[in-house]
């Protein structure tokens, strides 16, 4: 293993492969070995390793100016370019961006900025889901696994079950925000009924509850629009994105209406802060990938095409479901052991797949919107391969 003695680790079984370079679909490690990317960094680089246009727009911004003061002090092209360019895609309500360093910093901001709107303090959220790794995002995260040893949380939190119309009723006028993925994806790729979230937000709307939909792994069209939420028809009050948004960058941003994010500018001033958020580098990176995503690539026209090949080629005697939407892919198998050994396997085929903190016994597949359609038959073809040898 490659990895200092010096740098902290996340676990005692990394993947451990050394990384030499990197480029479209493919990884390249230190022996000149190419993987296929059938993960993308967990949701990030959508639209493939270093896409010329970003690659671009990256240096164009470094020859001007890094970052000059913290967010929100000094007018910057790139961030003024980046929120009108957002706006332009969403619905009308949703017109004002806040650029954060991450998800689970949007998906704080979105929890404050809900209490700071409603002046109230409950928070409905979904068993099974994964908000982020800080303090506020793990309090109504649903994994008791990877939360028990770390309390206490932030009071107040209530969990119901996803796609449970029975239990919308512990929604009530205390509650500040619902916070929801649209498609549940630490759980396991787990889509709901359009019905259940028109009812969500119908209930919402009947106790003045603010309805937060995190897209930080849906959107960026890893379910076949732009945004997951467009697919049910159901608008959020507030709107959290990261991962793929940056093109390859960190950077995330929650999104709401102009007369909710005035709300963070008084009473106190500077309700929310941030030092590096919208770092002009990583803002030109996220307008450059929006640009890819929307006018000059094809690809998310073709995402449901694709994931309906992987569902098609990888029908299997050891595969028990595969929950698919788009290019958001969780494939079931009978333990958590049978996961860890493809995942293995794969490797050794030059293939990167990886797993669920939640969902153990389910890999995770979600490539690059760009892979191509000889490129998804070889990989089926390695992975029901290794199925084979179980």
């Amino acid at each position: 293993m490659a990895f200092s003695e010096h740098l902290a680790q996340t676990s005692p079984f990394p993947l451990g492969i050394e990384i030499a370079r990197a480029d479209g679909c493919y990884i390249f490690d230190a022996d000149g070995k190419r993987y296929l990317d059938l993960v993308s960094g967990i949701a990030v680089t959508n639209i493939g390793h270093r896409h010329p246009h970003v690659i671009e727009s990256i240096k164009a911004q470094l020859d001007l100016y890094q970052h000059v003061i913290p967010f929100g002090e000094f007018s910057q092209d790139p961030q003024n370019k980046l929120a009108d360019k957002l706006a332009s895609l969403l619905p009308d309500q949703l017109n004002c961006s806040y650029f954060v360093n991450s998800g689970t910093e949007a998906n704080e901001a979105a929890l404050k900025l809900a209490k700071r709107a409603t002046g109230r303090y409950e928070i409905v959220a979904m068993n099974r889901s994964y908000h982020g790794g800080t303090h506020g995002s793990l309090s109504v995260s649903g994994n008791e696994v990877k939360k028990q040893k770390f309390r206490p949380f932030v009071p107040g939190t209530t969990f119901i079950d996803f796609n449970d119309e029975d239990q919308l009723h512990h929604i009530t006028v205390k509650t500040a925000a619902v916070i929801v993925e649209p498609v549940q994806g630490d759980a396991g790729v787990r889509i709901p009924t359009r019905h259940y979230l028109r009812a969500l937000r119908k209930k919402c709307d009947e106790t003045g509850t603010l309805l937060i939909f995190d897209e930080i792994q849906t959107g960026m069209g890893r379910t076949g629009s732009l945004f997951a939420f467009e697919q049910f028809d159901v608008i959020p009050d507030i709107l959290t994105i990261a991962k793929a948004f940056g093109g390859g960058m960190p950077i995330g941003a929650f999104i709401s209406s102009k007369e909710n994010m005035a709300l963070l500018t008084q009473d106190p001033i500077l309700g929310h802060i941030t030092t590096f958020g919208g770092h002009p580098v990583c803002c030109a990176a996220a307008l450059a990938n929006l640009e890819v995503i929307t006018e000059k690539e094809s690809w998310l026209s073709e995402v449901q095409d694709k994931g309906n090949q992987f569902v098609r080629l990888l029908q299997h005697r050891r595969v028990k479901e595969i929950r698919q939407i788009g290019l958001m892919m969780a494939v079931e198998l009978n333990s958590a052991e049978e996961v860890d050994h493809i995942i293995q396997e794969l490797m050794k085929e030059g293939i990167i797949g990886f797993y669920f903190l939640s969902t153990r016994n389910a890999f995770r597949l979600a490539p690059p919107l760009c892979i191509a359609s000889h490129e998804i038959e070889w990989a089926c073809s390695r992975i029901t391969g290794v199925l084979d040898r179980l």
